[in-house]
């Protein structure tokens, strides 16, 4: 027969010498979440609403955060569109991601145009990461183009660069 493990200090249910610990308000949990990374007004109310937290309480902790500063969703939305540069990802998939967070599209295609990318060469640079320098046959050409399609990269920059493999003379 198994016995339960206790834990220690942790007293039974209505011991009043057991430690409590205090509930956390969704202004401290907010701060926890902006503390490890940025986060965009409608992010932190997902997870607050997520965490049980009253909508007044949230929506008051969310505006006390933005006037201290440490919620911003400008600098959110640069942040992200840093990172997914960064991890190669196109115009396309970082407009829907930034959207989906609630930021203006005068604010995405300001963020996007002077996000200072050559486009093309992210794409070229992810296919080549991916799948290697060599020609490909036309099935290969079409999966591709479907990754660099999936990565948001627009179809006039997608076709450039995969039928530039079936344009390539060979070498002898």
């Amino acid at each position: 027969m198994r016995s339960k493990r206790r834990n220690p200090g942790a007293g039974e249910p209505g011991d009043e010498s057991a430690p409590s610990r205090p509930t956390r308000t969704a202004y401290d949990k907010a701060l926890g979440l902006l503390a490890r990374r940025e986060h965009s007004r409608r992010e932190l109310r997902q997870k607050l609403d997520r965490g049980g937290f009253a909508r007044d309480e949230s929506a008051d902790a969310i505006e006390r955060l933005e006037g201290q500063g440490y919620q911003d969703d400008g600098r959110f939305a640069e942040a992200l569109v840093r990172s997914r540069v960064g991890q190669g990802y196109g115009p396309a998939r970082i407009r829907a991601e930034l959207r989906s967070q609630g930021i203006a599209d005068g604010r995405v295609r300001e963020l996007l145009e002077n996000a200072d990318v050559d486009w093309h060469d992210l794409a070229a640079n992810q296919l080549r990461r991916r799948y290697g320098s060599a020609s490909a046959d036309p099935a290969e050409r079409a999966r591709r183009a479907q990754f660099l399609l999936r990565r948001g990269f627009a179809a006039a920059t997608v076709r450039i660069l995969t039928h530039a493999d079936a344009e390539d003379p060979d070498d002898d």
